[in-house]
């Protein structure tokens, strides 16, 4: 039999280093090929010239049984461990399927970054055996693989920072995963992300991750490669982190269900090697990504069970009730059309127009009550957060990268251009800036109070997905984490349609209003999938369930 490479598909490679790197980089990338059987490579005329949207292409191919495509399918994470717990399926089953369907996605979408599919089948059979023995399952997670994003440290498998010098092997859990094995969870793959983690396209040493709806588009950032991975149904829960979107940005690319708690409220103990600098000023989150709302309160109601601030006294003690959470009158919503900044591009403001005439219904008046809504100067955070992210200029993370020959991507120069002007800051200057970003939250409280809302519904991102390398104004997304807000991003039937147009009477609201403009009328974005984003106050997070228990059938959640 005639071996033939191993493909990814890539619509637009990522820039490319010195012949050195290159060379290395050609090295790990063959050793990632040699891992993967040949019958599961996907047809050489597929991924040497395949369609627009390649959303439905993995059950096409003959490589996964009919179970498996069941198994794959027809589940969230919350039936998928009760389907096991009664051994209706064995993990064994189950994680060979979704191994099998990564390794399609990955090759379809560059998604991966790891994949270890025999260790996961090894793990699996112990849990098999724990249920037979036992009668019982080990937690709320038994059987079900788990996606994990590349940075995160699993025992026995490498984490970078999305450049080829981060590159670590690591020995141990970080917390958050030490506590998802104790739930059962079985891990099988890691999933690609950004160079240097700070941008909203997932383009590393291991290529651009790929939409799996329009192939010429983005699949987000930083946590692009889960939630390409989760569209491809070759994940059914991960788990992503967010300082500026990193977890709802990519979710609403993918048109997939993302939360990011309040800083803080879930463990990142141990999730990067090294302090990073951005959060002096500006806290990230960890939160789970997946197919169902229930799923998302699964995975934090199991972590914050197993009481991770006794471990980690950085985190804030919460008791979690999630969707038990008491509502008990009219839930106040302010609907955001746009942010004073930037007017999203048509398809968000059909689905913005969907989700309030929804809410208007008067059958839901004892239920909801809706309300026009503006956030307190948007284009005022995004240009401190584009500050205060690097304290240090950028300078620490550009030598990091270029220091094995790798290049700047694009996207890694956009984000620090307006820090690295400034250099390297002393520590009042850090100072002062924390000054200037609690002045702020303390503004968009009262802003937000004189309103008189509990919770806002707005867009995600100023349009559907982007198109590759043109991700520049996260200003819906990283808002919330100037402000350190809870938010979690819903899908919508809404998709982009070819030739949709801007209203007759627009008029831009700044310079980048007027970019984003151009970028839609230079772009294509057809079928991409279009989600809302629905934020509570600080430390709401349980509120923000317990609305969403209200909210799930009225806007169609699953």
């Amino acid at each position: 039999m005639v071996v033939r490479p191993f493909k990814v598909v890539q619509t637009k490679d990522v820039p490319r280093g010195t012949p050195e790197f290159e060379e290395k980089r050609a090295a790990l990338l063959r050793a990632f090929a040699d891992k993967i059987p040949q019958e599961y490579y996907i047809p050489e005329d597929v991924a040497n010239n395949p369609p627009q949207d390649v959303s439905g292409l993995a059950t096409q191919f003959g490589i996964l049984t009919p179970k498996e495509v069941e198994i794959t399918e027809n589940y969230d994470a919350t039936g998928l461990a009760e389907a096991i717990a009664s051994k209706k399926h064995s993990a064994v089953e189950v994680v060979t399927a979704f191994a099998k369907r990564a390794i399609i996605a990955h090759q379809l979408t560059c998604c991966l970054t790891q994949w270890f599919m025999d260790e996961a089948i090894e793990q699996a059979k112990k849990l098999d055996e724990y249920l037979e023995k036992n009668g019982k399952t080990i937690g709320p997670l038994h059987g079900v693989p788990v996606s994990i994003k590349d940075h995160m440290p699993i025992a026995g498998t490498y984490s970078s920072y999305g450049y080829f010098g981060s590159i670590q092997h690591d020995e141990k859990d970080s917390q958050f995963i030490g506590i998802l094995r104790s739930m059962g969870a079985v891990f099988y793959c890691k999933t690609n992300q950004p160079q240097s983690l700070m941008h909203l396209e997932s383009d590393s040493h291991w290529g651009r991750v790929l939409n799996p709806y329009n192939i010429q588009l983005s699949a987000g950032g930083s946590t692009g490669g889960e939630a390409a991975l989760v569209a491809m149904k070759g994940s059914v829960l991960g788990v992503g982190t967010d300082i500026g979107g990193s977890i709802r940005g990519p979710a609403a690319f993918c048109g997939i269900y993302g939360f990011k708690p309040t800083s803080y409220t879930l463990p990142m103990k141990h999730m990067i090697a090294a302090p990073f600098p951005a959060e002096l000023n500006v806290l990230c989150s960890i939160g789970p990504m997946g197919r169902s709302l229930r799923d998302m309160d699964l995975m934090t109601k199991g972590i914050l069970a197993a009481k991770p601030h006794l471990e980690d006294p950085r985190l804030v003690p919460t008791k979690w009730t999630g969707f038990e959470t008491p509502v008990t009158k009219p839930l106040k919503i302010g609907i955001i059309s746009n942010d004073g900044f930037i007017d999203p591009q048509p398809p968000v403001k059909r689905a913005i127009a969907w989700a309030k005439e929804k809410l208007s219904d008067p059958k839901f008046k004892d239920l909801v009550e809706v309300k026009d809504f503006t956030p307190y100067n948007a284009a005022e955070a995004w240009s401190k957060i584009r500050l205060q992210y690097w304290p240090e200029g950028g300078k620490a993370v550009v030598d990091h990268i270029e220091e094995t020959g790798e290049p700047v991507h694009p996207l890694s120069a956009w984000i620090w251009k307006d820090a690295e002007v400034h250099g390297m800051r002393t520590g009042l200057d850090v100072s002062t800036m924390r000054g200037e970003r609690d002045e702020y939250r303390i503004k968009f409280a009262q802003h937000w109070n004189s309103q008189d809302v509990d919770f806002v519904i707005g867009p995600c991102f100023v349009g559907p997905a982007s198109q590759h390398d043109t991700a520049f104004y996260w200003t819906y997304t990283s808002l919330y984490n100037f402000v350190d807000y809870p938010g979690i991003v819903v899908p919508t039937p809404i998709k982009a349609e070819k030739g949709e147009q801007y209203a007759e009477d627009y008029k831009p609201l700044s310079d980048a209003c007027g970019h984003v403009k151009q970028l839609w009328e230079e772009g294509n974005f057809e079928k991409a999938p279009i989600n809302l984003q629905i934020n509570a106050r600080k430390y709401h997070d349980n509120e923000l369930f317990g609305a969403l228990s209200v909210l799930k059938d009225i806007l169609e959640l699953v």
